[in-house]
């Protein structure tokens, strides 16, 4: 069986630079971290592995080249492969262009079983990229999965959670899972195999390296949607103490929020 996990690397911190421009993240420069989210799906797809024997995993993702730094990460916690997608071609992808730049490097990549991904990002959010990628591939899908329940060569049956109901269902291989962060606990990067695994190890391809590729389909071109405008939240550290008992305390708040309009002043 061959497993394909899609990861990215997002932001370490919440203090990332916007360009005024495209609306995009700046991420040249900024600390950066493994998704948290697509560490369930890499621990999943090495379960899976163990259960049917020696499947094959191999990891993909699309970003900047400092991106080589997650890749390896995950190669460091079992993966066998990895493959990174770098290329301004590709720079202020939306949901769409990244879902087909994704599916032109997992074809690349080779053939495959089933592919993993985490169930949303820290940087987007939006949750909608595995989805994408997988009506790209033309294969079925399922979203916020809590277990795989079983897999073999006939297809894989799945737990997801719908909110207000757990569901299960079986598909057939090949397909696509959003893996949810209840699923499991991911595993720690092994010493021994960051040792032993070679700075170059992972494959970096452009986009001349991917035959058929369609560059209008790609970054801000290939974008139909783009954010008009992208900025940091508030912040305010102004405060107030009061002290006394419940009836001075209530009197107190009722009297901001009045001054405030929140209530009435009765």
């Amino acid at each position: 069986m061959n497993i394909i996990v899609c990861v990215k690397q997002v932001p370490g911190t919440t203090s990332v630079e916007v360009d005024p421009v495209t609306g995009v993240l700046k991420r040249d420069g900024t600390s950066s971290k493994l998704n948290p989210y697509d560490l369930y799906a890499l621990e999943m797809a090495f379960r899976i592995s163990e259960r049917v024997g020696g499947a094959t995993v191999t990891t993909v993702s699309m970003g900047p080249n400092q991106a080589v730094s997650a890749l390896l990460e995950t190669l460091y916690m079992g993966a066998d492969r990895a493959f990174l997608l770098s290329d301004r071609v590709f720079a202020g992808s939306d949901v769409q262009a990244t879902g087909y730049a994704l599916k032109c490097c997992i074809e690349k990549a080779g053939a495959f079983d089933l592919i993993l991904c985490g169930k949303q990002t820290t940087d987007g959010d939006t949750a909608q990229v595995g989805p994408e990628l997988a009506e790209a591939l033309g294969i079925e899908h399922a979203a916020n999965v809590l277990s795989v329940d079983d897999v073999n060569a006939d297809g894989v049956t799945v737990t997801m959670n719908l909110d207000d109901v757990f569901q299960t269902q079986r598909m057939q291989l090949p397909c696509l899972l959003t893996i949810d962060k209840d699923a499991c606990t991911p595993r720690l990067p092994s010493f021994r195999r960051r040792f032993a695994t070679p700075a170059d190890a992972v494959t970096v391809l452009t986009a001349a390296d991917i035959d058929g590729l369609d560059v209008s389909r790609c970054g801000l071109k290939g974008s139909p949607t783009q954010v008009e405008r992208i900025f940091p939240p508030e912040s305010s550290v102004d405060k107030e103490q009061f002290e006394g008992g419940a009836d001075v305390l209530a009197a107190k708040l009722h009297g901001i929020l009045a001054a405030r309009k929140f209530t009435g002043g009765v």
